[in-house]
């Protein structure tokens, strides 16, 4: 009995150590394990400021938030409750706003059902109306818009309002918003199929190396960027000071020029003597005849 009982003290510390330190051993092991899958996971996740933002103000684009938020999730192996976490600095302005009313309304939920509230909120009628009148008045002009730029976007906008649109109709689409002379040549450099960047690379050099869909100007362009000419400001018409024609002073009218006083008095004392003369002479005429003429009645008289 008591070498039973010392056998039974003495094993037993033994026994407990071993499996002590084999326990030990294996949560070391899965803290490890844990340590370092969660070390994976994590530290290439990217930083705040290279997630999307969604304002919803705009020309917004809500599908593009969620794809691009979806992609980190699945590249990063990113939880629901952390995108969850970081929606406060991922919404900006009428976007934040709307977010904090439904935190407080609805509480904490998963990123799933902030997707479908994103959707329900601001994928309606309006906003599929502004997006077509975007890419309705969004005609390719050479001086002010870059290709790859332009091109993309006009992509995305096609692509949000119609899912289902084959790229080749996209293009398609898209080549009819260039001048009629771009439009052409893209058309015969760019045999379908064709993909994005093939389109992109073609428009770039068509703009680039030959002068197709350019505008021309008489006058200098300040910046070829911005598109907008330079005008020469109009000078405005000097109006010559009137001048009375009499004297030549623009200080007075006519009916107050002294001169034209003096002009009138002139006239009139010309007149006098111009009829003083006329009567002068008709009362000459009818005066007595001069000794010539007395002569020569009375040599007709003596004729006769």
């Amino acid at each position: 009995m008591s070498l039973n009982n010392e056998f039974s003290t003495q094993s037993t510390p033994i026994l407990d150590k071993n499996v002590l330190n084999l326990n030990n051993d294996l949560h070391h092991t899965i803290s490890s394990n844990a340590e370092v899958e969660t070390d994976y996971s994590f530290k290439d996740i990217p930083r705040l400021e290279e997630w999307p933002t969604f304002s919803g103000e705009g020309e917004y684009n809500h599908m593009k938030f969620m794809t691009t938020t979806d992609m980190f999730k699945e590249d990063f192996n990113i939880p629901d409750e952390y995108i969850s976490a970081r929606l406060h600095s991922l919404f900006t302005n009428s976007g934040k706003k709307w977010y904090y009313k439904m935190r407080q309304d609805h509480g904490k939920n998963s990123w799933p059902w902030w997707k479908e509230q994103i959707i329900s909120k601001w994928e309606n009628d309006f906003w599929r109306f502004k997006i077509e009148n975007y890419f309705e008045e969004a005609i390719f002009n050479i001086e002010r818009d870059r290709p790859m730029s332009w091109f993309l976007k006009q992509k995305d906008r096609l692509t949000v309002l119609h899912p289902d649109m084959s790229e080749t109709m996209i293009h398609r689409r898209i080549l009819r918003k260039c001048s009629g002379d771009l439009e052409n040549a893209m058309r015969s450099r760019c045999i379908e199929p064709f993909s994005t960047e093939e389109y992109i690379n073609a428009m770039e050099d068509i703009t680039t190396r030959t002068e197709i869909g350019r505008n021309w100007y008489k006058y200098p362009i300040e910046n070829k960027t911005s598109g907008k000419p330079i005008l020469k400001p109009n000078k405005p018409h000097e109006k010559a000071p009137l001048k009375f024609h009499k004297c030549g002073s623009t200080s007075h009218l006519e009916n107050n020029c002294a001169k034209n006083t003096t002009m009138n008095e002139i006239e009139i004392d010309q007149a006098e003597d111009t009829k003083e003369t006329n009567d002068v002479l008709l009362h000459d005429s009818d005066s007595e005849p001069s000794e010539e003429e007395e002569l020569c009645q009375v040599e007709s008289m003596l004729k006769q």
